[in-house]
């Protein structure tokens, strides 16, 4: 499947009479190229498998949102797409930027450049995401005195952004995959002059402890947990580097 244009009127028949719209942001699940740091502990294939895994789970989760468009912005060489869940509702489009800020940036500017109201973003590695915390989003950005949403991540970045509006101010100057991250765009967002709404804190798939928190919760299945059942030469990896000592 070939990736459009930023020109988001050729999107699914119908979509363009909503007014939100959630960016999900992804990559192809290519060994190598995604969950680099969690490739360092279980390989770049296992890393790869999961990652499609969870891709899997955050798309079919949103698209319980019926209220809202969907639209994949996804980074691959190839310009093609050889791998999503067959969704109907999603919409696929390619990255563009030389880096993760001004990715996102144009992104939002294009939801915004079709009408867009109300628009977040969120990753692709939070297969456990609760579904609530992005209703939420859109219910604080529907708030004329909310003009930003950031759900804050517990290693100092966030799994969510929501804006009004674009304001470019927020992608600039930001030292992304850092814990640093939050805090910077709070300060962009002061310096920007927004009142921005905070979500419940909430963690992606970064690292091998991560995995274990989400192998070991008692949340709903979904098919990052199953594969992780399947998977126990993963942990025999964890248990003998210590990690999980």
């Amino acid at each position: 499947m070939h990736s459009q244009s930023f020109c988001l009127c050729l999107g699914r028949a119908g979509s363009s009479r909503l007014s939100k719209a959630l960016i999900i942001f992804a990559r192809e699940p290519v060994p190598g190229l995604v969950k680099t740091r969690l490739a360092r502990d279980v390989g770049e294939q296992v890393a790869a498998e999961l990652y499609a895994a969870m891709l899997d789970d955050v798309l079919e989760k949103v698209a319980l949102l019926v209220d809202v468009r969907l639209l994949v912005f996804w980074a691959t060489k190839e310009g093609q797409f050889p791998f999503f869940p067959a969704i109907p509702r999603l919409e696929m489009f390619e990255q563009h930027g030389a880096d993760l800020g001004e990715r996102m940036a144009n992104a939002f500017a294009a939801a915004f450049g079709e009408g867009i109201q109300e628009c977040c973003i969120i990753g692709s590695d939070l297969p456990d995401l609760p579904l609530e915390f992005v209703r939420q989003a859109f219910h604080m950005l529907e708030e004329e005195t909310t003009d930003a949403v950031l759900g804050p991540c517990s290693d100092g970045g966030y799994y969510l952004l929501g804006m009004r509006r674009l304001c470019s101010r927020l992608f600039e100057d930001v030292p992304w995959s850092t814990s640093l991250v939050l805090e910077t765009s709070l300060e962009r967002c002061r310096e920007a002059g927004l009142n921005v709404g905070l979500l419940p804190e909430w963690h992606d798939i970064d690292t091998i402890e991560d995995l274990r928190r989400l192998a070991l919760s008692s949340g709903e299945t979904s098919r990052t947990r199953d594969l992780l059942q399947h998977m126990p030469a993963i942990f025999h990896t964890v248990t003998t580097s210590g990690a999980f000592s």
